[in-house]
């Protein structure tokens, strides 16, 4: 961010500095995990006083808000509900969807601002047509519009991206020629958007009771270890899991009702690949007519995979794999690229292994 509005000022722009507060771990509770909590200074405040350092460096203004009770009702409520069920969401793109992209966004459009701009390593191109479309960066290892899916097309428009055409190696170049030393070297921000590090089966039980239960490997249908709560486990993980002596195995599925996690092991990863899922809460960023072949992604750190994406009656989409996938998992977001534009994006709801559901067949097998 801080590269960001250098390189927008430098190009002749106007430009002021917001900083956002969107946790406040004593009133929310946030005790269990966090390492920082008897920290003098709390790690939102620290940020603040870096952002201040940076925004007197560059000679900008920079204003400061706070969208603490926005983040909780709209972002926080909602990773809670999605854990609850048993899914794995993505907090990062709950944030700009209800905070970066809107709460923020119009503060900014209300106090006379004509842009936003962020930090994020993406890309927009206005074509012919006038429509402004949402592309990948350049840096293609550190592309971030998989987590800008959810963000309202018309938005689009009226963002910079002042990084899209540059990589980590030169951001980090320009930090150290301005002498922003604490820019060039700082690490990659990593943690649960806008709440930061956490031990995070400590900090989940601060909201979500810890609830052990039995880890049945399928094959066999024998309890083989105990969980700590079935929300704490994502599909495809191997590590973390605590069965010792045997193994190692894999998380293929969770019934939250019965309490109890699925697991197979290294000779029967069939378990683990998909041949479909099913598409829900689409956010549409591209006008395309379906069916479509395309690409697409499962998980941010996922090469692209190709996919046949087609509309069903109730207006859900339906991703088809012509190779099977791997951990696909309900509750994360697909996001459907046509080469380098961003199509759209939307959450993971039904997985399918040829045409049936796969959550479902996990289910018959146990309890045949």
């Amino acid at each position: 961010s801080a590269i960001a509005a250098y390189l927008l000022k430098e190009q002749g722009y106007e430009v002021t500095g917001c900083f956002m507060r969107n946790w406040d771990s004593f009133a929310n509770n946030d005790i269990a995990g966090n390492p920082t909590i008897k920290d003098d200074t709390c790690p939102q405040e620290q940020d603040y006083l870096d952002a201040l350092a940076v925004a007197n460096h560059l000679d900008l203004p920079l204003q400061r808000v706070d969208f603490i009770e926005e983040y909780w009702d709209n972002v926080f409520k909602t990773f809670l509900s999605e854990y609850e069920k048993g899914r794995t969401p993505n907090p990062d793109i709950l944030c700009n969807k209800y905070i970066k992209f809107d709460s923020f966004f119009e503060y900014a459009m209300k106090q006379g601002f004509d842009k936003v701009a962020t930090g994020h390593y993406a890309s927009n191109k206005e074509e012919e047509n006038g429509f402004t479309y949402l592309t990948r960066a350049k840096d293609q290892n550190k592309d971030q519009t998989y987590f800008l899916c959810q963000v309202e097309k018309s938005k689009v428009a009226k963002t910079i991206f002042p990084l899209a055409n540059l990589e980590k190696p030169e951001i980090r170049k320009i930090a150290s020629e301005l002498n922003l030393e604490s820019v060039a070297t700082k690490k990659d921000s990593t943690g649960i958007c806008f709440i930061g590090e956490r031990n995070f089966r400590q900090f989940l039980s601060n909201y979500l009771p810890m609830k052990p239960g039995d880890i049945i490997d399928i094959n066999t249908k024998k309890v083989v270890g105990q969980h700590g709560g079935v929300m704490y486990y994502t599909v495809g993980q191997r590590k973390g899991l605590d069965i010792g002596g045997i193994g190692p195995f894999y998380v293929i599925g969770k019934d939250v009702a019965k309490n109890e996690l699925y697991v197979t092991d290294e000779e029967h990863q069939e378990w683990l690949y998909s041949t479909s899922c099913s598409i829900i809460d689409v956010n549409w960023l591209a006008d395309r007519k379906l069916p479509l072949t395309c690409n697409a992604k499962f998980r941010y750190r996922q090469q692209d995979n190709p996919v046949t994406v087609s509309l069903r009656e109730d207006g859900t989409l339906i991703a088809s794999f012509p190779e099977k996938i791997r951990s696909v998992t309900p509750g994360q977001e697909a996001v459907i690229y046509d080469g380098d534009t961003l199509v759209c994006g939307g959450k993971i709801d039904v997985v399918y292994q040829n045409d049936k559901d796969l959550m479902k067949e996990i289910l018959d097998t146990v309890n045949a």
